[in-house]
């Protein structure tokens, strides 16, 4: 049933007005705010929005990192019938400018981190009235207010004899078609385009979301991932609303180092029973863990080895562990399970039952090894045009590699270019109908009817069902390599298969756009670098050293030619003919990487499109070109 936010809200505050909605941790230890309790101040803020003037479809800022207020706020944006234009904290200024100057946003909330970065801008953004400040300041400017303030105004005025019932009237007319949020792309256009999502929107998500998990009232989320994005409001501030159970934020350092350096051990503190993670998260996770292991000596390193390795026999793809001969191994499963991945789980908090993986692809790998060390990472599938969630495995259903089951209550095809649906097994765009599909983009008429055709949402996405309806989903419709012959295959799997299982390469990206051949660019790792010229004695900066390092670069890349330790992972024809090696990493810095860790591969193209050209010349096929020496040279690997 369609539902608002604030109808949706009310009713759970109802049911688990007693159980604790968020934690926070302003001290040395976490304090449960309870639902009553968040709702009391959600009234009080709201009303004092109004009280300031703030009307019906008018657009509020929220730029923070995740807190109680963000909750707090948003709703109590979303009371009042104004629409909340959450913002990314790695913003910079000029694209925070963009964003309040293109939603033609009123009010602006923001943190005591986040507002030298507003304040440079603050000028060139003419709608905005009024700035609203989380933390207590010394003095405040007369277009400034702290957030409490707010909520006193609101306060006062609900306390008035009849204030009250005017203020229920009012949320109380909120309906599912009103606009909740603006979220805006990461910029992988020049002029990101903003997605509305209606109140309807992410509560019909919700709800097709338990269709594939379920959420106990008892537990516990840690929320790191960004708040601004859709995944984070659907899966984890409105999935765990609509159960009663409860959200924490990671406690807030000065700098965001600070605050990631506290994330270890608020997870011990808060013992999360579920974790919603991306890629570039879980390989961090992985390189933590393994980095323990190492410190632990040669015999904790055997044994984790082993172990992985058993259950990875045991596992396979999840959906079929233990059939056939590896059953015979659940008794060593078992065994190391106790000695050595149970104390890996401790860092987890201990009661950590999985991860909800979504924002990019995870790799096949990463994912088995979460599943062998007891807390799987299960891939789902969404975009933000989605609100965000379309599929996922999960503990009852899940195979590894996959996207997992589709959620219900909605629609989706395969289709190929000319949009006619194919049939399954066969690959094609991801294209989906159903009540999570998004209003349309703000003030952008063309690209909502490019998109939203019929009624059906083109995600761009290229996927295909199998026999048991699992989605797979293999990386962009439009990012595709083509080569001459006009055959088409996806670079994604290649690209994460390189920068995962080779230590010597970082970053990948391939490109064939109707050319005989596949060319590479990638950036070097250099800290392995450095330690193998090191250890062989070789200078870095003789040229011994710099075809040595070229060499080894080429030799990862030769692994997945025929003879190489990966040759049947993928067909030889998309494997690169010719590298061209950058001095310089994808970054969010350069513009080359996204706020959701992702690289804008457009961008990429674009910047290094001379160097693309001189990859298709016969000097390139060399690995050792003038180019590529000249790379090495301006990285530092003395």
């Amino acid at each position: 049933m369609m539902k608002s936010i604030v109808q949706f809200f009310e009713e759970n505050v109802n049911k688990f007005s007693n159980n604790v909605y968020l934690w926070e941790k302003p001290g040395d230890k976490y304090e449960g705010t309870t639902y009553s309790e968040v709702r009391k101040q959600v009234h009080e803020f709201a009303a004092g929005l109004l009280r300031l003037g703030l009307k019906e479809g008018e657009r509020v800022g929220l730029l923070s990192e995740g807190c109680n207020n963000w909750v707090i706020g948003e709703l109590g944006i979303l009371y009042t019938g104004a629409i909340n234009v959450p913002l990314s904290t790695k913003l910079n200024s000029e694209e925070v400018r963009f964003r309040l100057n293109h939603s033609e946003t009123r009010f602006v909330m923001v943190s005591a981190m986040q507002t030298p970065k507003l304040m440079e801008v603050i000028s060139e953004c003419k709608t905005v009235e009024k700035i609203i400040c989380f933390e207590k300041k010394e003095e405040y400017a007369d277009n400034e207010i702290q957030f409490n303030q707010v909520r006193k105004i609101g306060r006062e005025w609900l306390e008035e004899a009849g204030n009250a019932k005017e203020f229920e009237k009012e949320y109380k007319s909120i309906t599912p078609e009103h606009f909740a949020n603006i979220c805006y792309t990461s910029g992988t256009t020049a002029d990101p385009k903003g997605i509305i999502l209606t109140h309807g929107n992410y509560i019909t998500n919700c709800y097709q979301a338990y269709s594939l998990m379920d959420i106990p009232p008892y537990w516990k989320t840690l929320l790191y991932l960004p708040w601004d994005h859709s995944f984070a409001h659907t899966a984890a501030i409105f999935a765990f609303m609509g159960k009663g159970a409860s959200l924490a934020s990671v406690k807030q350092g000065k700098t965001p180092m600070e605050t990631l350096r506290n994330f270890p051990n608020n997870m011990r503190e808060i013992k999360p029973n579920i974790l919603l993670s991306a890629p570039a998260v879980s390989k961090n996770f992985r390189k933590n863990i393994e980095k323990g292991v190492r410190e632990k000596g040669k015999f904790t390193s055997f044994m984790f080895e082993t172990g992985l390795k058993i259950a990875f026999a045991y596992n396979k793809e999840g959906w079929n562990k233990g059939r056939g001969a590896s059953k015979m191994l659940a008794p060593l499963v078992k065994f190391f399970d106790k000695l050595v991945f149970s104390k890996i789980r401790d860092f987890f908090g201990g009661e950590l039952e999985y991860f909800i993986g979504g924002a990019a692809l995870l790799d096949i790998e990463l994912q088995k090894f979460f599943y062998a060390i007891g807390v799987p990472v299960f891939q789902g599938y969404g975009l933000s045009e989605a609100s965000p969630i379309i599929s996922s495995n999960s503990k009852t259903n899940h195979k590894l590699g996959s996207s997992g089951r589709l959620v219900n209550n909605m629609e989706l095809k395969i289709c190929d270019e000319e949009g006619n649906s194919l049939p399954v097994g066969e690959k094609g765009e991801i294209v989906i109908k159903g009540g999570n599909v998004m209003y349309g983009y703000w003030k952008n008429e063309e690209a909502t009817k490019q998109t939203i055709r019929d009624g059906w949402l083109h995600t761009g996405d290229l996927g295909y069902l199998d026999a048991d309806n699992f989605l797979y989903v293999l990386g962009r419709f439009k990012s595709l390599l083509i080569a001459d012959d006009g055959e088409k295959y996806s670079p994604e799997s290649i690209e994460e298969a390189i920068t995962e299982q080779s230590k010597f390469i970082d970053q990948c990206i391939l490109h064939n756009n109707q050319q005989p051949y596949t060319v590479g660019l990638v950036v070097p790792n250099q800290h392995n670098l450095k330690a193998y010229l090191d250890e062989k004695k070789i200078n870095a900066s003789s040229e011994e050293g710099k075809r040595a390092v070229l060499m080894l670069i080429e030799n990862e890349i030769n692994e997945y030619r025929t003879n190489g330790k990966y040759g049947k992972m993928f067909p030889q024809r998309w494997l690169p003919v010719a590298l061209g090696v950058l001095d310089e990493g994808f970054t969010e810095e350069n513009g080359l990487v996204n706020a959701t860790a992702k690289v804008v591969r457009g961008k990429v193209i674009e910047k290094y499109a001379d160097l693309i050209d001189f990859l298709y010349t016969p000097a390139a096929k060399a690995i050792s070109n003038e180019r590529n020496i000249e790379a090495v040279e301006k990285i530092n690997l003395g």
